[in-house]
């Protein structure tokens, strides 16, 4: 054997061990990285109806060749967010926030001490905040979220939000989100979905967390809202000052309404917990095509609150658990459906 030929046969040797390493190191890569491979999607859910329905929706609204499939642009998910996506009780967020406000303002203007509905809130702390009427509530939100920049606005709920806590958990409010609902979303935007909030709480309010806590960014939540004025400050820079004057109610029928004004497409799947999220739920289901309507219940006592037709917050009526029923929505007990309620549980 000469020379070259030694040269020969183990470079053909050295290039095969090379490319069944290569093939060998390929398929280690290929199942590490998880292509091919059936993950669960939302590990955070007990295997049952709930979660199958939540994954067979998106795997006929995304696969070509079911007769169910969905366009990428038609992909809209919308969600409702006080009960839905984090904890409502015993009082909305930004309700406390204006609480929080209202006795700012008091030192400011004594004169909201004697003056209803300032007087029973300022008196009755959280408490009489479930005793206010329709009115009493504009009143407030005109005191309290209105008058100032938005950039204004925008910082002073963002240093609430660093520190202000619930009683009972002992965490942000901003902590108190519920990881099946996180990964809810998550899916849907892996799936080619935008998700929404369409929200009855102030549209500025959920804006300024939306994205750092839900991933939503603020162009894509709808909730109620305030006229904005344009002008300059003392500076001479463009300002846009919140007005007390409301362009959007966001409940009940105000969130199609929003859907339609704000969104421009009916949702292909909708997110509620409440009588406030009926109408946009109706509105889902009446579109052509596959479509998910979901209602969370809130059942669990001990991991969360238990709460129907009795609470004024979040009210779960027994007409909307019969709506339900006979309409086909699908309806989440946060008892059985859910393995943990928050990120933060163990």
């Amino acid at each position: 054997m000469n020379a070259g030929t030694r040269f020969f046969k183990p470079a053909s040797f050295s290039l095969r061990a090379v490319g069944l390493i290569a093939w060998v190191l390929c398929c280690v890569l290929f199942a590490s990285s998880g292509v091919g491979a059936q993950s669960d999607p939302l590990p955070s859910w007990n295997d049952g109806p709930a979660k199958k329905a939540i994954i067979g929706f998106v795997q006929s609204a995304t696969d070509t060749s079911n007769p169910n499939y969905v366009q990428p642009e038609a992909r809209i998910a919308t969600f409702d967010q006080d009960g839905t996506t984090w904890v409502e009780q015993p009082m909305y967020p930004m309700m406390l926030y204006c609480l929080e406000r209202v006795r700012l303002l008091a030192k400011e203007k004594p004169e909201l001490q004697d003056t209803e509905p300032f007087k029973s809130l300022l008196s009755g702390g959280p408490r009489a905040l479930g005793k206010l009427t329709t009115q009493d509530l504009e009143m407030i939100y005109a005191a309290t979220l209105t008058g100032m920049s938005v950039d204004e606005f925008n910082r002073e709920v963002k240093a609430w939000l660093e520190t202000a806590k619930d009683p009972r958990f002992n965490r942000l409010y901003t902590e108190l989100v519920y990881q099946p609902m996180l990964e809810v979303m998550q899916y849907l935007r892996a799936s080619g979905f935008k998700t929404y909030f369409v929200t009855g709480g102030g549209q500025d309010f959920v804006r300024v967390y939306s994205e750092r806590v839900y991933g939503i960014p603020p162009e894509q939540v709808v909730g109620t809202m305030d006229s904005v004025k344009f002008g300059y400050g003392a500076d001479g820079k463009p300002v846009l000052t919140k007005e007390p004057k409301l362009l959007l109610s966001d409940v009940d029928e105000g969130k199609p309404e929003g859907i339609h004004l704000l969104i421009g497409r009916r949702p292909q799947a909708a997110f509620g917990n409440s009588t406030g999220d009926r109408q946009m739920l109706e509105y889902t289901k009446a579109g052509d095509g596959p479509r998910l309507a979901v209602l969370v219940h809130h059942d669990d006592d001990k991991r969360e609150y238990a709460y129907d037709s009795q609470s004024k917050i979040g009210t779960f009526s027994d007409a909307l658990m019969n709506e339900a029923k006979q309409q086909g929505w699908l309806v989440i007990s946060i008892k059985n459906d859910w393995k943990r309620v928050f990120p933060w549980e163990r």
